[in-house]
């Protein structure tokens, strides 16, 4: 491991110039006392590294030094289609692989080329997590991520709905979405050769422990993991929105939908009628079940109105008088 931190502190020397040890120890995840040592080691293995003290000091290359020592493995070839999501390759233990494969890859660029590279890098940033949720627990993702890789049957207890259940995963891939992480399995029991590819989703977070088998299964050669993904997200948009509700709504609402609902308030207003004397609209949007409906819609709070289906607009009206009866008491009780 020493010799990766030397060569990556050697490679961040040369795209970067001039950095204090502070610096250095941030990006190598060590202390500065840590980076002392290195960069004795590096002298002593006849790099030229200049100390320089002082308020704009820090270490540098003599003019004109390179390494070529900017070869890639394997794990960091691999890693580089995670440079996108930093944090992802974090959870997935590449987060150090990663960073010294971006180094190479700049170090072997012309100087023009990677200093645009470098001002890509402080210009653009993505962040698939999603607002005020933390994210999610993955302990066991490492493991399921090599079964994945290595096609191993993979052991599972999962914390269902229903209740814990074991399972044995045929892993096919990982999807990272909204910043929580899915493992797509072949579902049991689908004969090899088939042309179709049945798949279950599973939620890794809920994963409470894993078994690598030595068992390997073939992946099927149609699987297309994305294509996956797409037509199961569909699907499951379809069984979630049971029915639809008839609102009418307020030009706040109108720009909290998108927001609150997301795709489904995004259309439900493009579908939208003309506005009222007062801009109020009425839209037609797909709900979850009762019970999830009342809650979403709200959230709205006097911004709109349920005015179908005639059982829905019902069980919205009760919580909002069951809501008021219990905020009329002057004193909450102890």
């Amino acid at each position: 491991m020493r010799a990766d931190r030397l060569l990556s502190l050697l490679l961040l020397l040369q795209n970067r110039g001039r950095m204090t040890a502070a610096e250095l120890a941030a990006e190598l995840e060590v202390s500065p006392r840590t980076v002392y040592r290195d960069v004795e080691a590096l002298g002593a293995a006849g790099v030229p590294v200049r100390s320089e003290r002082g308020p704009d000091g820090g270490y540098s290359l003599i003019d004109g030094y390179r390494t070529r020592l900017t070869g890639l493995n394997d794990a960091e070839a691999e890693s580089l289609f995670l440079a996108g999501v930093p944090g992802a390759a974090r959870e997935l233990g590449l987060g150090a692989v990663l960073a010294t494969a971006q180094l190479k890859l700049q170090a072997a660029l012309p100087p023009g080329l990677a200093d645009r590279t470098r001002r890509l890098q402080d210009r653009f940033h993505l962040d698939a997590a999603a607002w005020f949720r933390h994210a999610d627990p993955v302990p066991h993702l490492a493991s399921v991520a090599r079964a994945v890789w290595e096609q191993r049957v993979l052991r599972v207890h999962y914390r269902a709905w229903g209740g814990a259940v074991d399972r044995e995963l045929r892993p096919l891939g990982l999807v990272l979405k909204g910043g929580i992480w899915y493992v797509v399995s072949w579902a049991d029991g689908t004969p090899p050769g088939d042309g179709t590819v049945r798949t279950r989703t599973y939620r890794i977070s809920r994963l409470v422990s894993t078994e690598t088998t030595d068992t390997p299964f073939e992946r099927p050669a149609a699987f297309d993991l994305a294509a996956c993904w797409e037509e199961s997200s569909r699907g499951l948009e379809a069984r979630l929105h049971h029915s639809t509700a008839r609102l009418r709504i307020s030009p706040r609402a109108q720009r909290l939908l998108p927001m609150q609902f997301g795709t489904a308030g995004s259309r439900a207003l493009e579908g939208a009628g003309p506005p009222d004397r007062e801009g109020w609209v009425l839209v037609d949007l797909p709900v979850e079940t009762p019970a999830v409906a009342v809650g979403d819609l709200l959230r709205l709070g006097t911004e709109a109105e349920v005015l179908g289906p005639p059982g829905l607009r019902a069980a919205v009206a009760r919580t909002a008088a069951e809501v008021a009866e219990r905020y009329a008491a002057s004193e909450p009780d102890a």
